[in-house]
Order: C-alpha cells, then sequence, then structure tokens
C-alpha cells in the first residue's frame, strides 16, 4: 500500500524541469492506494486499521479489486521512486543526499508513528476491550505490541533502497551527461528476458520466505519484495539511458495486450490448478507467477506508455493534486477509519459502501492534505 516518494522533479543531473506525465501518473496510483484502502474496509483481508465485514458476495469483488492492484501498483511506485534517485544524488552528492532522504522521509514516517497511528488505534483498541481480548491492558502497551507501521511501510523501504543506492553509488565527474537519446531502444526481447526472470526469481523467493506478512516493518506483502528491489534499481538504470523518454508507443500497446491476456489466463489457471497454484514451489505455482509477472510489468508498461502520451497535461488542477500527493499517502488513512466510522450505520452491500466511502474520501484526503501543508514549515517534509 503505498506511495509517492517526495515530489518528482530532477529528469536530470543539474536541471529540474518537471516530467508532467509521471505527476499525473503517481496522483492517480496515489487516488488508487485511497480505493485500495477502501476497499479493505469492506472486505474479507484483514490488513487494514478499520474492517467493516459486510458480509455479501461483493465483497469478493472488493477482494478481487486488493489482489490484482497488488500485482503491479506498489512495484510501479519503486519504480517511479528509483527513476528520480541518481539525478537527485548527482546533484546533492553522497552526504546531500543521504540527508535529503533522511529528512523527505524518515521524518514523516517517525510522525505517523508517532502521532498518526495511535489515533488509528483507538477503534481496534476498543473493539478488542468489547470483545475481551485485552483484558487490562493499557491502550499506550496495546499500540505497541500491535505494532506495524500500516501503509508507511512503502516509506520505510524506500528509505532503506535509497540508503542503498547511496552506499553503491559511484560518484559522477559530470552528472547532467547521459547517453544519447537517439538511439533505438530495443526494447521487446529485453522486456520478455526480465519478465521471464523476475517470475522466476519470484518464484524462488516465494518458496524460501512463504510468509504472507511481516509485522515489524508492516510488509503486507513479502512475496513481492523482489519486484520492489528489481524496479527500483530498473528506474534508476531507465533514468541514466533515458528510457522515459525513448520507450516507444509500441511498448505500451505490448503491454496493454499481454496484461489483457494475462490477467484472462491468470484467473482461469487459479481456477484449474487449484489450491497447488498457491503453494510455494510447486510447478502449478510456478505457472500462476509467470501469468501474474506477465500481468504485472505489461500494466506497468501500458501505464507509463499512456500517460506520457495523453495524460501529460499541466494545469492548476493537476499541479494541485501532485503537489499534495504524497501528503495524501501519509494521511489517508485518518480521513478513511474517520468515514468508515461515519457510515457504520448504513445497512448496504460490501460494495455500495466502498463506493461511498470512496466519494468522501477522495476529496477528503486532499483537502485535509492541502490544509497540513499549508501549515509553516509543513512543505519542507510533505
Amino acid at each position: 500500500m503505498a506511495q509517492p516518494a517526495p515530489p518528482i522533479t530532477e529528469p536530470a543531473g543539474g536541471t529540474r524541469a518537471r516530467l508532467h506525465h509521471i505527476d499525473n501518473l503517481r496522483t492517480a496510483l496515489t487516488v488508487l492506494v485511497v480505493l485500495h484502502h477502501a476497499a479493505l474496509t469492506y472486505g474479507n483481508i484483514p490488513v487494514w486499521f478499520y474492517l467493516e465485514p459486510v458480509g455479501d458476495a461483493s465483497a469478493g469483488l472488493l477482494d478481487l479489486f486488493v489482489i490484482l492492484n497488488q500485482t503491479y501498483f506498489m512495484g510501479l511506485f519503486f519504480l517511479l521512486a528509483g527513476y528520480f534517485v541518481p539525478g537527485s544524488a548527482d546533484r546533492r552528492g553522497t552526504g546531500g543526499f543521504v540527508r535529503e532522504r533522511l529528512v523527505r522521509l524518515g521524518v514523516p514516517f517517525l510522525l505517523f508513528v508517532l502521532l498518526v497511528r495511535p489515533l488509528l488505534m483507538i477503534t481496534p483498541y476498543r473493539e478488542a476491550m468489547a470483545e475481551g481480548l485485552v483484558g487490562d491492558t493499557p491502550f499506550w502497551l496495546f499500540a505497541i505490541v500491535t505494532y506495524d507501521p500500516g501503509p508507511m511501510w512503502f516509506v520505510e523501504v524506500l528509505l532503506v533502497f535509497s540508503l542503498a543506492y547511496a552506499l553503491l553509488r559511484r560518484p559522477r565527474r559530470d552528472p547532467a551527461v547521459r547517453p544519447d537519446t537517439d538511439e533505438r531502444l530495443r526494447w521487446l526481447w529485453p522486456v520478455l528476458g526480465f519478465t521471464l526472470a523476475l517470475a522466476v526469481l519470484s518464484f524462488l523467493w516465494r518458496w524460501v520466505n512463504p510468509a504472507p506478512y511481516w509485522p515489524v516493518l508492516g510488509l503486507p506483502s513479502p512475496d513481492y519484495l523482489p519486484q520492489y528491489v528489481v524496479l527500483f534499481t530498473v528506474g534508476a538504470v531507465a533514468f541514466r539511458r533515458h528510457w522515459s523518454s525513448r520507450l516507444p508507443a509500441t511498448a505500451g500497446w505490448y503491454g496493454a495486450a499481454t496484461a489483457l491476456a494475462a490477467l484472462v489466463c491468470f484467473v482461469a489457471a487459479r481456477g484449474i490448478l487449484g489450491d497447488a497454484a498457491f503453494t510455494p514451489g510447486t510447478p502449478q505455482a510456478l505457472v500462476a507467477l509467470v501469468l501474474e509477472t506477465f500481468l504485472s510489468v505489461g500494466t506497468v508498461l501500458a501505464l507509463l506508455v499512456f500517460f506520457r502520451r495523453f495524460v501529460a497535461g499541466d494545469g492548476r488542477v493537476s499541479r494541485f493534486l501532485s503537489d499534495n500527493a504524497f501528503a495524501v499517502y501519509v494521511l489517508h488513512p485518518l480521513v478513511l477509519v474517520l468515514g468508515g466510522v461515519a457510515l457504520a450505520g448504513w445497512e448496504a452491500p460490501a460494495l455500495i459502501k466502498f463506493l461511498g466511502l470512496a466519494a468522501l474520501a477522495v476529496p477528503g484526503c486532499w483537502a485535509l492534505a492541502a490544509g497540513v501543508r499549508a501549515i509553516p514549515g509543513a512543505t519542507r517534509i510533505l
């Protein structure tokens, strides 16, 4: 569950020209994060601060929405974040880059854990008290023993990746110089090879590490950790080689076609292969994972090209949405939990309640983010 690193502003080592299509893509993904967690509120996957199991069949549609999102959207966030790391490090130097990451990622993480998360745990604590599950345990101890960083796991992991990059990078003598953009990009066979290699790597990783959740880090999807690492790395390499501008439109069509085909086959294969598709190390799991990886890589390619070609505008609304996207990511759990509690008395199918919560939460998140960022000094970390 995730999101954007701080505002994206550096496509070249020594300049600061804005890539508006990536801003707009990041905004769209942030909206998807809000919808993703709104779906968790009324679905059957118990990994959110406020859960209201409605119990009707439409909750299964919300679960499917969550599962399909998870195949690609956090990996795409890491890809976008990785793309802007080399330019930032070149411009600031290793020491300056580390300090900037600690402020822009570390401080919001700590503020969420210390200030926002305790507010989010009030409702779970009251529910646990009512069910007699915590006895005389005080709230502060309950909050500690149930600790996880919630959606801020993304910020925590991104900080680790960024510090690792700073440790491993080789400073460039002329950071403004990058390879020639006129060279034709050969992408098809590398993309196919990359997709298969990532599928095999993910298969092996899930085989040796079948845990579905890491509670201390709060990583809700450790199955996808190889994808996150690899796509962050690809993002950093893409910056050096101008892949963002050199990726042809045909790659987007390829991505859309393979994602659609893989989705159909993936859903069918899960039904045909049965429980073995979920059992790490089985041939059926490898087949399912290959299809899943084609779905995720294809979706990433399609979105990158689509937004570059069709959603590259820069207006007041798009700037407002983009400028506040990271603050929305940090603060959106407050809006969703408050909205979920407010709608608790409304009897409706899960899908309808999801739509109602989403209609309230998306504008509410941006309103709250803009209000918080209006506080003097807040924009330095949000």
